[in-house]
């Protein structure tokens, strides 16, 4: 995950997009961490996209797996599950395309 988080950040930095760096590699990291747990059968690999249109920022996570992520609300006592639930929380913007095989989970950011 710490490739994945460089990468974004690095991008941003070279793009000018540093006033959300931190929710930027926040998702990053639960979406790539996410695609590494669930997403990707033996053998594959995710792949990570920073994609600027203005000031409109996604991050795009695609893997060839099955299942079709959901936002999670755990109980107190559970250790796991807030990946997404946390992405929802400082995203201004979340979604998931379906692809035969796997899915895109992406996030959206509003830079000033």
């Amino acid at each position: 995950m710490e490739a994945a988080r460089a990468f974004a950040l690095e991008t941003l930095m070279e793009w000018g997009h540093a006033d959300r760096h931190d929710d930027v590699r926040l998702c990053v990291s639960e979406l790539a961490t996410n695609a590494v747990l669930h997403g990707v059968p033996p053998g594959r690999e995710f792949c990570l996209s920073v994609v600027a249109d203005g000031s409109l920022l996604r991050v795009e996570v695609r893997d060839s797996g099955d299942g079709h992520p959901r936002v999670l609300y755990p109980g107190t006592e559970e250790c796991r599950g807030r990946g997404l639930l946390l992405v929802t929380s400082v995203a201004d913007d979340f979604g998931v395309v379906v692809h035969n095989p796997g899915k895109t989970v992406w996030a959206e950011f509003k830079s000033d």
